[in-house]
């Protein structure tokens, strides 16, 4: 552990929830030039479903219903229409994991290494500035064909050419999915598994809880806050090669919780 960065950059899910609203001017991000190409064939696509597509397929590739499906419309009308007010990533987000990771009081330094892979951006640092949309990796668009599998050279490249820190993931399968574990990834790529005191995958709110937490540790103290993680019966270790995160015993009895998504 010793050899690993103490400055590295983690990479942390989107949410589904999000901060409404923003301003209309944008910071240039710091992905924005590798990736302008790729996000703006995601944009056609998504200005195609607009056009041609039907509300139940909009809808479906949206994955949205109800009030929210006209919020994410709406949203993704001014995202085509290239109107959308931003806010920077770590106000846009709000979901369980964001909210314990209390990037409010995180300063820009720290802000700056949080990494986030999205359907619709790619890659995003955390003072890079969002506007508000609905698009998972899960899904496929016309032009595009599936979302992680569209993004993955783009982003494994980008992550390659970041320097030498580590990069301590603490994503879920979606989007792992759209990271390539090259030769050159590898020596500085760190995996944090989640798992229940039995061992099987964390499941629930306190799982995506304490992964905010994890994160924050380790924006503040680097990789080596995982192995003395403690917070509330969740515990930090080396196993069998691995970074873990370990649950409570208590949360081994709950059988019927499914895997952690996000």
């Amino acid at each position: 552990m010793g050899g690993v960065s103490r400055v590295p950059h983690v990479l942390l899910p989107p949410s589904e929830s999000k901060e409404p609203g923003g301003r209309h001017s944008a910071a240039p991000g710091c992905f924005d030039a590798a990736l302008a190409a790729p996000r703006r064939r995601v944009v056609d696509a998504l200005a195609h479903l607009l056009d041609r597509g039907s509300l139940e397929e909009i809808s479906r590739v949206l994955k949205v219903r109800g009030p929210l499906l006209e919020r994410a419309l709406e949203s993704t009308r001014r995202l085509v229409a290239g109107t959308a007010p931003t806010l920077p990533a770590w106000r846009r987000y709000q979901g369980v994991v964001w909210t314990h990771l209390d990037p409010t009081t995180l300063d820009d330094e720290a802000r700056r290494r949080i990494l986030i892979p999205s359907g619709l951006y790619g890659l995003s640092g955390g003072l890079d500035e969002l506007v508000d949309y609905r698009l998972t990796m899960k899904v496929g668009l016309a032009g595009v064909g599936n979302i992680a599998t569209y993004w993955r050279p783009a982003v494994t490249r980008v992550l390659e050419e970041l320097g030498d820190a580590a990069i301590v993931s603490l994503l879920p399968k979606e989007h792992t999915a759209v990271i390539s574990e090259t030769p050159e990834l590898a020596e500085r790529l760190v995996t944090v598994a989640f798992v229940r005191h039995g061992g099987a995958g964390a499941a629930g709110h306190e799982a995506k809880a304490v992964k905010g937490v994890v994160a924050r540790r380790v924006l503040e103290g680097g990789v080596d806050a995982i192995v003395g993680f403690r917070w509330r019966g969740w515990r930090g270790r080396v196993q069998l090669g691995r970074f873990e995160i370990r649950g409570p015993r208590e949360a081994s009895a709950d059988r019927g919780s499914h895997l952690l998504d996000q």
